[in-house]
């Protein structure tokens, strides 16, 4: 795949030049011979012979930025002062704060806020903790809990590695959720006490969103905690993802002419990711899912099964399609990729059925180029934020949480996870929909809030069943 210039390695470089003369057109050229792209040019000071400059490019790596800084030494005259990457100027100091809600102007509002006044409102609590709602931020808040071991395409890089990632999720959540979310990250990786350590901090929270832990790990950490908490536990890695694809599916599906219960779906990748999207694409009603990982298609005469899920055995692969992945793939009308880079030809993407869709979701390279896969297939789909039909979980997990904080809600269940794909999903006006747009972008007003009206409409619903039959559905595991 061709790298093309990106605001990920966006780099802004002081230099002084002559006033006057092409100089600084020769800046913008030297940058574009070197294949960078220049984004902006100030000019930041000025005298009688010689002006400040600084030039904002886009290059494809940390690696090309180095690249087109030597490129502008090579303008005649031209001084190279401070080089600053842009991205790590955003993460100076964190990119989240704490702030009070009410003024501390005077020892008045000191004794509302705090001692004495404070003590009422703590044994106000003991009398009725249910009111720790109403009367702290639990109202209003998630953790986001990490323990770093399988951060974004970085894999395992541990807890102080996992906080910028974090810190940007707890950003997202008050950005398009208005919710205060709190980063997390554990210094261990182990099951037990990873669970404990939510156990004991969960009274300050409304929900828990747990993030970049490994599978299987993953599983067994949700699941005791779904069981032990009673507030909602979301692995976004899993759901989240998930949300998003069923919802984008649902638009490709209209887009060409199909139904959710005749497609075959073929998908690469059995981890956290890859499991719940099966899942809730079963629950859905797709009835045909063959699944590969590594080892090739999921079926029960595999001898190497270790650490896959048992669901697979008992919902996946109804035609008991053996090989690998090319056989999966082979006649699908859809692929649903969340492995790995380069595993997917041109050439398997043709052998599909007609107005195949093809979601090619490993980040930051997908399974095939997007331009590739497009020779081919009537939909395409990736990670990415440079190409159309972006499966981003920030379409989904802030109205999510908006949702189930809004409702009190004391779990997650599949029917609140498909009621909001069909919000997202719906957020797109038939007058919208094309082959290049099944999924609105994250910038989309009004996103958040329709997903958040699915769930708390679904959580209502359940609650009214739930009196009727006595029992509060949860999502299998």
């Amino acid at each position: 795949m061709v790298s093309v210039p990106s605001v990920s390695y966006s780099i802004t470089v002081r230099l002084e030049v002559p006033a006057g003369g092409s100089t600084v057109s020769l800046l913008t050229a030297a940058v574009e011979r070197a294949g960078g792209l220049v984004t902006a040019l100030d000019v930041t000071g000025s005298g009688h012979d010689r002006i400040q400059v600084d030039v904002t490019c886009a290059a494809t790596s940390s690696g090309h930025a180095e690249e087109l800084v030597t490129a502008l030494r090579t303008v005649p005259s031209a001084v190279i002062g401070k080089v600053s990457d842009r991205t790590f100027l955003v993460h100076l100091g964190g990119k989240i704060e704490v702030t009070s809600k009410v003024p501390i102007r005077n020892r008045d509002d000191l004794s509302l806020i705090y001692t004495p006044g404070v003590a009422r409102v703590s044994q106000a609590l003991v009398d009725n903790p249910q009111d720790a709602r109403r009367l702290t931020i639990k109202r209003n808040t998630v953790a986001v809990v990490s323990d770093g071991s399988a951060v974004l395409g970085l894999g395992n890089v541990g807890a102080t590695a996992a906080l910028p990632v974090m810190e940007g999720k707890a950003a997202l959540f008050k950005r398009f959720a208005g919710i205060d979310a709190f980063p997390i990250c554990l210094d261990t990786q182990d099951t037990n006490e990873i669970v404990r350590t939510v156990e004991h901090i969960a009274p300050v929270f409304a929900g828990i969103n747990l993030e970049d832990i490994s599978a299987p790990r993953c599983f067994e950490i949700e699941e005791r905690l779904r069981e032990r908490l009673d507030i909602p536990v979301f692995h976004d890695d899993q759901h989240g993802t998930a949300i998003v694809v069923l919802a984008a599916l649902h638009n490709a599906l209209k887009v060409v002419g199909k139904e959710l219960g005749s497609i075959r779906v073929a998908m690469a990748g059995a981890g956290a990711a890859g499991h719940a999207i099966a899942q809730l694409l079963a629950a859905a009603g797709v009835r045909d899912i063959v699944a590969a990982d590594v080892h090739g298609i999921i079926h029960a005469g595999r001898s190497d099964l270790t650490g896959v899920p048992t669901w697979y055995l008992e919902h996946t692969n109804p035609r008991g399609v053996d090989g690998t992945l090319r056989e999966a793939v082979a006649g699908a009308d859809v692929f649903v990729g969340v492995s790995a880079p380069g595993i997917l030809s041109a050439e398997d993407v043709a052998t599909m059925a007609d107005d195949a869709i093809v979601f090619a979701l490993a980040n930051p390279e997908p399974e095939i180029d997007p331009r590739e896969a497009g020779e081919h297939a009537a939909v395409v789909a990736t990670g990415r934020s440079d190409y159309p039909n972006q499966i981003n979980n920030v379409l989904a997990f802030p109205g999510v949480f908006r949702g189930l904080l809004d409702a009190q809600s004391h779990s997650i269940t599949t029917d609140m996870l498909t009621a909001a794909a069909r919000a997202l999903a719906e957020t797109v006006t038939d007058d919208e929909l094309n082959p290049s747009y099944v999924v609105p972008s994250v910038f989309h007003s009004g996103v958040a809030d329709a997903v958040a009206a699915a769930v708390r409409d679904s959580v209502e619903s359940i609650r009214r069943a739930a009196e009727e039959t006595g029992e509060f559905p949860t999502i299998p595991v």
